[in-house]
């Protein structure tokens, strides 16, 4: 971060953190797929598809309750994630370009192979093709606690960087994508009172205000307005992300943002995302037969998520660091990482192919109205082989890097 600021630490840094992160995630999805594939599947959906409404004044919100979970509780997630990506920017390592140029082009990469293997598999038919932004995401918390499985506090920090940068942008794609692809009719009456509260928002920053409380008050309504134009609301935790100031100017050691994301943090991993989880990864496997199991759909996500991303990631990598002279960054990545370097930046670009939570997160949007036994099951599906097959297979190329193999069997 920026000079006479202080550096808090943050809970990141916490390998335990991070594996117990990746545990419960994977504990509320394995609990969605026992309940919708046992007696209790009916109470299951009945109780995400409850009606919850709430009346502010003229405005009534009647939205089921796993579209508060996904419109509502994931503002919350975006927030945090907007939070990190501003921590990550003001860092020091965002000073110097050889330490974030390689991730971010990885990145796109890892977004544009992946969309590219899902529109090859279903070119033909125009609602199937709604769906290629699924596979081009990164879940974050899954990554990372891969990572501390195999000893993450051990990895080079150059390594472990370029996987988290790489996670952040591909999070602010995923954002970019939704804002532009997957926005629908839009109200020009709400739109323009969110960019009055937008404006509030950004004029609270200027007047120096660092009380944090007083941004998110700031957020309800503009959340609510948001949601009325048609604009998908999750977008506001962006925006008050970037409103809270970085700092307190009376005294510059204070980071209000980092103080926030502090807080936030375990709210977001141990309880936003395992309901997210534990919402939407419900995959009934009662008639699923081999046509739903190799539907287009379900194989663009799944090779898209496991081929798309390590391809497009890792050719990226190699173009970038063998073709071009920038030795800078070659330097930077290489270092302290003996000679298995390129065998774990591989395995890396094959972790990043853990898209759950967010692969998820689009899938509902990009399919929003239409027939969801027919195209959700395919997408979680498809979400679920192919995280899975990246978090293993990546899991199992850092164990078998020798720098790495005796740390890996320590923790099996």
């Amino acid at each position: 971060m920026g000079m006479g600021v202080y550096k808090m630490k943050i809970p990141y840094e916490s390998p335990k953190i991070k594996s117990m992160s990746g545990i419960f995630l994977l504990t509320s999805a394995v609990l969605a797929l026992i309940f919708d594939n046992t007696p209790w599947k009916n109470y299951y959906e009945t109780f995400f598809n409850f009606p919850f409404n709430v009346q502010l004044g003229p405005l009534q919100l009647c939205l089921s309750l796993l579209l508060w979970i996904n419109s509502g509780l994931m503002t919350v997630f975006f927030l945090l994630v907007g939070l990190e990506i501003k921590r990550e920017i003001f860092d020091d390592k965002f000073t110097i370009l050889s330490k974030t140029l390689l991730p971010v082009l990885a990145g796109l990469g890892g977004i544009l192979i992946p969309s590219v293997i899902y529109i090859a598999f279903n070119r033909k038919n125009v609602f199937s093709l709604r769906g290629w932004a699924i596979p081009t995401t990164t879940d974050i918390a899954f990554s990372s606690g891969i990572l501390s499985l195999i000893g993450n506090h051990r990895l080079p920090a150059n390594l472990r960087t370029f996987l988290t940068t790489l996670a952040v942008f591909d999070d602010l794609g995923a954002i970019i994508i939704i804002s532009v692809f997957y926005t629908r009719c839009i109200s020009l009456i709400f739109l323009s009172s969110a960019g009055l509260f937008l404006g509030f928002l950004v004029l609270l920053n200027r007047l120096r205000i660092t009380t944090t409380t007083v941004y998110i008050l700031v957020g309800i309504p503009l959340w609510i307005c948001v949601l009325k134009s048609g604009v998908h609301p999750t977008l506001v935790g962006i925006a008050l992300a970037f409103a809270i100031p970085i700092r307190d100017w009376k005294d510059p050691r204070v980071s209000p943002s980092r103080n926030l994301e502090y807080t936030l943090y375990p709210l977001v991993i141990f309880g936003v995302l395992p309901i997210f989880a534990f919402a939407n990864a419900g995959v009934s496997f009662a008639g699923i037969g081999l046509n739903t199991f190799f539907s287009p759909i379900t194989l663009g996500i799944a090779l898209g998520l496991f081929l798309g991303k390590q391809i497009g990631i890792w050719l990226v990598c190699w173009i970038v660091l063998k073709v071009s002279r920038w030795t800078q960054i070659v330097s930077y990545y290489s270092s302290g990482s003996g000679g298995n370097w390129w065998r774990s930046l591989y395995g890396l670009s094959v972790i990043a192919g853990v898209g759950f939570t967010m692969s998820l997160f689009i899938g509902n949007i990009a399919f929003y109205g239409i027939d969801k036994q027919n195209y959700f099951s395919m997408v979680r599906l498809g979400v679920i082989v192919g995280s899975s097959l990246s978090g293993i297979f990546g899991y199992l190329i850092l164990c078998f890097t020798d720098s790495y193999r005796e740390n890996c069997w320590k923790k099996i």
